[in-house]
């Protein structure tokens, strides 16, 4: 069963998933909080998502088989916990996180913390620097100039435009727009084509940018359940949520997604670009990580190019194989929409800062060096990270990724990550709380531990998590687990 609902849930169905064994009132408790306990299970979980209309309390009643005042007392319980709210005339809805400070102020200036793992962004390549020197050579030339290129300087375009040509897709220039980083480079394309109430397809978990942008222009979220060794399953459940919520777009990352770090096999990517495309879905495809194989063929064919060029968009960036601080992306599209997209972007940006373009351009000519770099500096704090957790942290259960800047671990029964970085946050160790990779209330079981940081700061990381979960991490209530920020 797709666990997603895209507007409502149905009584017998909510019913179904609560289920009879709920009604044996197992901690000998009054029924209605074993009813609002395993409701906000389900929310927690993510089998019933955020912003899900739920049953009215009659006819929840009467298929769970109990009074109506026990499902009243039950949706008063958990509207008091902030899980629900009603909402005049309309119904009563499962509450959204969007009280949770941004992800951008969760990855903001953290240059002074201790230990700061809510990136998962590595420090800059080696290969910067010389970069630098001669973009500073060469912006001299340009000094009489405006200094203002919208779509971005022409050898840029090019280089980017070569490396697609050098995977088997064909570009030109007039198909790339440089944008200030990927974030930038991805609300462009959700601006253009997102209209107040616009339902999104996004993977799930996935990454929280693509949640809040999608929210900020009036858009949804349809979640689509993603495990790395089920992609056949992912299809499938993609597809069905194509047919029953009609999204306008789709938002995947097919290689070493944040924050699972899956990687669609060929046969699946395939067969995911031609569900989409049959559906009329624009796919954006992410592709900032795409470039961070560790083991295995680095060679897989990009997604989508089986598909006809206009049906999807594709976005990349430095960001993770040279430095986040290069704030250098870009979009590429067939060239139709890539103008509907840099009219958007024109708005909001008149270019991107020519020197960061120019050492852009100069390590896109030096890139299989910049990758092969990365890698290897990836690969070995990947070894010693999942080496620690094995030893330090054995009931974390974790799927070593073939690439990718983080492992995703699945935490014990009863460690919540919420508690776990409220705990770790007052030793030092800054993580974000695995629920902010959810469209809900979803992953809160869950942990990224990003391997970008210095061994030693790793290592110094997974000690802090290991004296914490020998010693125990509180577990919130029903009655105080409010969305909360969580810093």
């Amino acid at each position: 069963m797709d666990p997603f609902d895209a507007t409502a849930i149905s009584a017998p169905e909510l019913a179904a998933r609560i289920g009879p064994s709920t009604l044996r009132n197992r901690s000998g408790g009054p029924l209605y909080l074993e009813i609002a306990d395993e409701l906000r299970r389900l929310i927690e979980n993510g089998e019933v998502s955020a912003q899900t209309r739920l049953p009215a309390e009659r006819a929840l009643s009467i298929s769970l088989d109990v009074s109506r005042v026990t499902v009243a007392s039950a949706y008063k319980h958990l509207r008091e916990g902030g899980w629900i709210s009603a909402q005049r005339g309309s119904g009563t809805y499962v509450s959204s996180t969007r009280s949770l400070p941004s992800w951008g102020s969760l990855a903001g200036d953290r240059e002074t913390a201790n230990l700061e793992f809510v990136n998962a962004s590595p420090s800059a390549s080696p290969l910067l620097s010389d970069a630098y020197g001669v973009a500073a050579e060469e912006i001299r030339d340009r000094f009489t100039l405006g200094g203002y290129a919208p779509s971005g300087l022409f050898e840029l375009r090019e280089s980017v435009a070569a490396y697609y040509r050098g995977r088997g897709v064909p570009t030109i220039a007039d198909n790339i727009l440089v944008t200030s980083g990927a974030t930038d480079a991805i609300h462009a394309v959700l601006a253009t084509f997102t209209e107040p109430g616009a339902r999104v397809l996004v993977e799930h978990p996935t990454y929280p940018g693509v949640v809040e942008l999608v929210h900020s222009l009036g858009g949804r979220c349809i979640p689509v359940a993603i495990d790395p060794d089920d992609t056949d399953e992912f299809v499938t459940s993609a597809d069905r949520a194509a047919r029953q919520s009609a999204p306008t777009l789709a938002y995947f990352m097919p290689d070493f997604s944040n924050p699972s770090g899956a990687r669609l096999p060929l046969r699946t990517r395939r067969q995911l670009s031609a569900t989409m495309h049959r559906h009329a879905v624009l796919t954006i495809v992410d592709e900032v990580a795409a470039d961070l194989c560790l083991d295995g063929s680095p060679d897989v064919e990009p997604f989508g190019a089986a598909t006809p060029d206009v049906a999807t968009v594709t976005i990349g960036s430095t960001s993770k194989t040279v430095w986040g601080g290069l704030r250098v992306g870009w979009v590429r599209a067939e060239a139709g929409l890539l103008a509907r997209i840099a009219a958007t972007y024109a708005r909001r940006q008149l270019s991107v800062s020519v020197i960061d373009q120019l050492a852009a351009t100069e390590l896109l000519g030096r890139y299989d060096e910049v990758r092969r770099v990365r890698a290897n500096t990836s690969r070995i704090a990947r070894d010693h990270t999942v080496a620690l957790i094995r030893d330090r942290l054995p009931d974390w259960r974790f799927r070593v990724p073939d690439g990718g800047l983080a492992l995703w671990c699945s935490l014990p029964d009863g460690t919540r990550s919420s508690a776990l970085v409220a705990e770790a946050h007052s030793h030092g160790l800054l993580l974000a709380p695995g629920l902010r990779f959810g469209t809900g209330y979803a992953f809160d079981d869950h942990q990224r531990i990003p391997f970008t940081r210095s061994l030693p700061d790793i290592t110094s990381a997974v000690e802090i998590l290991a004296r914490l979960s020998s010693a125990g991490t509180p577990t919130p209530s029903i009655a105080s687990n409010r969305p909360a920020a969580v810093v």
